[in-house]
């Protein structure tokens, strides 16, 4: 059977950066150590005057194709994935694609374009279609592009307010990857919830607390479908474990919580249950208050010891260092750890040959999706072509009040005349509006 995953990847993000620690917490007054310790994140990126989810996911595509020598012809289907979207109707993958034209001398007019919207998740579930769409033999010899693209922005003072990004992914899936080859099981967990969702609005309704219990119950479902169709899952089995990444913090209880799972059973759990003792048992209690109490106090010593401690800093840590910078981006966040990961085991000469990554993806309301990736040789020189670092270093840096004012740029019930902070230049960028009130867009060299 003939491998299908990822060929190749870029990232665009935003033009704009907001340091938490000395921007944002002092005019919160708030604690540096909240943000960078608590939630786990040094900044955010924002989207300048002319960006918006169109023009950074048309970038990053563009960018693909342009280093792969791609034409409108080799792309049969392009997907976009985004909680972002400006149209209830016209979906964002068509005004990608216009824009896109402006720069070949062919179209996508052959093309299949499509809009997926669940949450966070749906930038997995683009890659999912695609895979399926090559896997039926629909494609007739063509590559799929998938982009995950999102603004997430909260309303000022909101808690979630810190953990705000924006940015896109851009991804070729195609036959014989040079990146990383998709597994055919997957593990699902997935519950009619309330935890974060936007009835007509923009910014999101969020239940902190609970979106952080349902994340981890859904993770926990979709890690135990997962093994059901795939076996049973050794720490060792993966050498990385990108986790949606709505901030590190949340990532750091995931991996606790799907540690604990996968050693169940194995030599590791046994050498844990010498140390701190054997994992509760619900039939050893009274109460679900008790239990949980239990699985705390497990969990709390669990994550001190040195094998774990361990495990996380070369399993879990590493997919961690590109969120750090940016913050959320909704769709592309798994994406995102999936690609630091790798970069990391580049800029340190670590082999990944062949090597298995466990990628787990969650979006609120709510679904989690487990699927296993196996890293194809050449990876190196796909994940060296990529530029985030020097994009990071670019950004342009925001003063408390220039943060505020491009909030109000970007905040769809507000009317604000903000100046450009940065100058486009060989990138698509917004260009106004046109006669029915759709958002107009061309090519700055």
């Amino acid at each position: 059977m003939t491998a299908v995953g990822i060929d190749a990847m870029e990232i665009w993000t935003g033009k704009l950066k907001l340091d938490l620690a000395e921007t944002f917490a002092p005019a919160q007054g708030d604690d540096p150590g909240k943000y960078t310790k608590g939630l786990g994140l040094r900044a955010s990126s924002f989207p300048d005057v002319y960006e918006d989810i169109v023009t950074m996911g048309a970038n990053a595509a563009h960018r693909l194709m342009e280093r792969k020598g791609l034409t409108p012809d080799d792309i049969g289907r392009i997907d976009v994935a985004t909680e972002s979207a400006f149209d209830n109707s016209k979906p964002v993958s068509t005004y990608i694609a216009g824009c896109l034209e402006q720069v070949y001398d062919e179209n996508f007019h052959h093309a299949n374009k499509g809009e997926r919207k669940f949450a966070c998740i749906s930038g997995t579930q683009s890659l999912d279609d695609a895979y399926n769409w090559i896997r039926a033999g629909r494609n007739r010899g063509r590559a799929a592009l998938v982009i995950a693209t999102d603004t997430a922005l909260y309303a000022r003072d909101d808690p979630g307010e810190a953990t705000q990004g924006a940015g896109a992914v851009a991804m070729l899936v195609d036959e014989d990857p040079n990146l990383v080859e998709l597994s055919t099981e997957q593990g699902y967990g997935s519950a009619d919830e309330t935890d974060f969702l936007k009835p007509n609005q923009q910014f999101p309704s969020v239940d902190g607390k609970r979106s952080v219990n349902v994340y981890l119950a859904r993770m926990r479902e979709a890690l135990e479908d997962f093994a059901e169709v795939a076996g049973d899952i050794h720490p060792g089995d993966y050498e990385m474990i990108p986790f949606h990444t709505p901030f590190p913090g949340m990532v750091r209880k995931a991996a606790a919580l799907g540690y604990r799972h996968i050693i169940r059973g194995t030599d590791v759990g046994d050498l844990m249950a010498e140390e701190i003792g054997h994992q509760p048992m619900r039939s050893d209690f009274e109460t679900d208050d008790e239990f949980h109490a239990a699985i705390k106090e497990y969990t709390d010593a669990l994550t001190e010891t040195e094998r774990y401690q361990d495990w996380y800093s070369n399993a879990i840590e590493p997919t961690l260092e590109i969120s750090r910078e940016v913050g959320n981006w909704y769709t592309g966040s798994v994406h995102i750890a999936r690609a630091s990961g790798l970069k990391h085991a580049r800029e340190n000469g670590l082999d990944l040959d062949d090597a298995r990554l466990l990628v787990a993806s969650y979006g609120s309301g709510a679904q989690a999706e487990v699927h296993a990736e196996t890293v194809v040789p050449g990876w190196e020189e796909e994940i060296g072509a990529l530029d985030i670092d020097e994009q990071i270093r670019n950004r342009y840096d925001l003063s408390f009040a220039e943060y505020e004012q491009v909030h109000d740029v970007h905040n769809h019930e507000t009317e604000t005349d903000v100046e450009e902070f940065t100058a486009p230049e060989n990138e698509f960028a917004f260009d106004g509006w046109g006669r029915m009130g759709e958002r107009k867009y061309r090519y700055v060299e």
